[in-house]
């Protein structure tokens, strides 16, 4: 009696064992899909409460305060909001007519070109000669460094603004000693600018230092010393290897530290409340003051303005400082 084989069929494999497979394949993935939704569900409910909250503070404010900016508030009782007026890009026309804005983002404008700059410098100065400069001692001029940052902005500018009195402050009693006559310092307006950038960079060369240090010291050894095998100098591995490994963090202080600078307010409004003549007035203390007065709307699209500035300038630093390797 002959055996006919079927075309197409493997008589090696066992038909019977396919069929229990696929089943415990079946049920395997169908527990899998709700262990997943069990995950999910949980994660939602865990999560809601944040969710809310940010909802709630965060979100809301932001979107409201983007209508606003876009509405008449001015003219309008805002216990009935649907009165108010939808005005489209006019408050941001007249804000660019307003002197005391464009003044106002002048300011911003300086505080930022030269204070950002002087930071990254100072505060990269400070990590080169804490890491391969100053030997003894180094823990100390690290605490020396940081300690402004971790200090009140109203603590460090009281004493800022007695050591700045032009009667009885210490520097100009200093400069007197050399028959120099100071300065009314933070009631001149060629002078209570430049203060304030030096003292925003004085306070904040710390916390560029501290991150400068941590990339100085992953820079790996065996590259610093297969550059100076190969004849190159100091400066030539500092800038040829060291400053290249450094990007990643002189973008992050970059950022961080512009932003910051962009949202300028603290100083000016704890030493000057913006004065002499509006001279350390800042976009975001022109918004404040618009704000109190009762200009919401106006206040708004101030806030916008330098909302956007923000997200310029932070595009300019990743197209600048991005690692292209």
């Amino acid at each position: 009696m002959s055996t006919k084989t079927l075309p197409g069929r493997d008589d090696t494999q066992e038909p019977s064992a396919a069929g229990p497979e696929r089943s415990a394949d079946r049920r395997h993935r169908a527990l899998r899909r709700t262990a997943h939704g069990r995950q999910a569900r949980a994660a939602w409910i865990l999560t809601a409460p944040f969710l809310a909250l940010f909802a709630a503070f965060v979100l809301l404010p932001v979107v409201w305060s983007l209508l606003m900016s876009m509405t008449d508030t001015q003219s309008a009782d805002l216990r009935t909001p649907l009165n108010v007026s939808f005005t489209g890009f006019d408050n941001y026309v007249r804000l660019f007519q307003d002197d005391q804005f464009v003044h106002a983002l002048r300011n911003t404008g300086v505080f930022v070109l030269v204070g950002l700059p002087l930071t990254l410098a100072a505060g990269l100065a400070a990590a080169v000669a804490l890491d391969r400069g100053i030997r003894r001692f180094r823990a100390v001029f690290r605490v020396g460094f940081y300690l402004p940052v971790i200090t009140s902005i109203v603590a460090v500018a009281v004493v800022w603004k007695s050591l700045l009195d032009p009667q009885a402050g210490l520097v100009n009693t200093v400069l007197a000693w050399f028959g120099i006559d100071g300065p009314a310092w933070l009631a001149d307006t060629r002078f209570a600018l430049p203060v304030m950038i030096l003292m925003a960079v004085w306070r904040n060369l710390g916390t560029v230092m501290i991150i400068m240090l941590a990339g100085l010291q992953s820079v790996p050894q065996s590259l610093m010393e297969a550059a100076e095998l190969d004849g190159a100098g100091a400066w030539q591995r500092f800038w040829r290897v060291t400053f290249p490994l450094l990007r990643p963090a002189l973008l992050l202080t970059a950022v961080t530290t512009g932003i910051g600078y962009l949202q300028f307010f603290d100083e000016p409004f704890v030493m000057t409340q913006g004065g002499p003549l509006d001279s350390t007035l800042s976009a975001t203390m022109y918004a404040y003051q618009q704000f109190g007065n009762g200009n919401y709307d106006v206040a708004s699209a101030a806030g916008y303005v330098v909302f956007v500035l923000i997200v310029a300038l932070t595009v300019l630093q990743f197209r600048v400082l991005r690692d292209k390797d």
